[in-house]
């Protein structure tokens, strides 16, 4: 019998796991008051802040690259739609699964879904991400008909890759920017810093920047521990359209602290400010000096570096806006209880966990792995689109 392989992030892996597994049984068992540092003055803590919003944001890879190959039709992506997907849907689907822990009532989640309230931001939210979530997973299916040798679901799936795609993109605009909506109502809470009505607008472009950094993120990790290396032309490609959202990203957010007045903020000796100054400089003056380097755009090294800032600089983004700019008008100040830190911890590890395994026993790198172009299967009006190849 072949002895288990330990490894020291396995070992890490499995203590975060089980350290989640006690917390999670904490939560559901005493309450969120006992599994949390929240309150009433400030109900909404990390489990909103980075679990859901940051994993929402965290997941756009998925419709921004499957625009990118079957609606602008950059075919030379076509090769990493596979874990980009992948990746977006364990995304959406671990942020419902921390909003079971966030919620008071987990188990009424399905609530919007038959309790219809159309003027309400988080009802449209709610109705998006579920329905983008089962769009995912039609189109990761063909992954699944692929490997369990399903020809005809696989043709059918083929079929609708079109209008699954343009539906996803419609949902996933919807619902990226509307993130932003939600803090529209709170004009006089967040701190001006960050409150502005360009918050949905700011909030799309974001997410097409963390779209673009996520794909080249993953497929340099994919590259490290799963030996599947992407081929530097598409990396590089990545790097400079990373550049280009960026660009006009800190554009855009420098244009509305001017026209708002909220520029001289930055003087003050506050709190907000280092925290402010430590997002920009994470999300877009570094990645974006680095990216004007040719040297770094064509260094695999480098464009890992400028994606894993970009990340960084945005997550923090997403808790300033959860946390940080709302604690003055809380009147406390928060900081998450080691029983949430090991929860969200859990649920990254899982995510972790589920795409490595997925990896060993799915077709997810085949294509990367070949380096060969894919014979697309030929109709009589021309070429059918798809999402996986079918061998013969």
């Amino acid at each position: 019998m072949q002895k288990p392989n330990i490894t020291f992030w396995r070992v890490v892996l499995v203590l975060i796991l089980l350290l989640g597994a006690y917390a999670t049984m904490v939560r559901f068992t005493r309450g969120l008051g006992a599994s949390t540092n929240l309150s009433d003055a400030f109900p909404w803590g990390l489990w909103v802040g980075f679990d859901v919003m940051c994993g929402v944001m965290l997941a756009a890879g998925g419709f921004t690259l499957t625009a990118a190959v079957y609606i602008l039709n950059l075919r030379e992506f076509k090769p990493i739609i596979r874990p980009t997907v992948l990746t977006a849907f364990l995304g959406y689907l671990l942020v419902v699964v921390a909003l079971l822990f966030d919620l008071g009532r987990g188990y009424r989640i399905w609530h919007p879904l038959v309790m219809w309230n159309p003027r309400s931001v988080m009802f449209e939210v709610a109705w998006c991400v579920t329905l983008y979530s089962t769009v995912l997973a039609l189109e990761f299916s063909s992954v699944v008909f692929e490997r369990l040798r399903f020809p005809k679901l696989l043709r059918l799936q083929k079929m609708i890759v079109i209008p699954l795609v343009i539906a996803g993109v419609m949902l996933s605009t919807l619902h990226q920017s509307s993130l932003g909506s939600l803090y529209l109502i709170v004009p006089n809470k967040l701190y001006p810093l960050w409150y502005t009505p360009l918050l949905p607008v700011l909030f799309f472009l974001s997410a097409l920047c963390v779209g673009l950094a996520m794909t080249i993120f993953e497929s340099s990790m994919s590259a490290r521990h799963f030996g599947k290396q992407l081929e530097m032309p598409l990396l590089r490609q990545l790097g400079r359209m990373l550049l280009v959202a960026l660009g006009v990203y800190t554009v855009v957010r420098f244009q509305d602290l001017l026209h708002r007045g909220a520029l001289h903020l930055l003087q003050w000796r506050s709190p907000e400010t280092p925290l402010f100054v430590l997002e920009m400089l994470l999300c877009s003056f570094a990645p974006i000096c680095l990216l004007l380097i040719p040297k770094v755009r064509k260094d695999a090294d480098g464009l890992y570096l400028s994606s894993v800032l970009c990340l960084l600089g945005f997550v923090t983004n997403r808790l300033n806006i959860a946390i940080t700019g709302m604690e003055r008008s809380a009147g406390q100040q928060y900081f998450p209880k080691w029983t949430e830190i090991s929860i969200t911890l859990a649920i990254i590890a899982s995510g972790f966990l589920v795409f490595a395994l997925a990896v060993k026993y799915l077709p997810i790198f085949d294509r990367v792995a070949s380096h060969q172009p894919v014979a697309e299967p030929e109709t009589a009006g021309g070429k059918l689109p798809e999402l996986s190849h079918v061998e013969s």
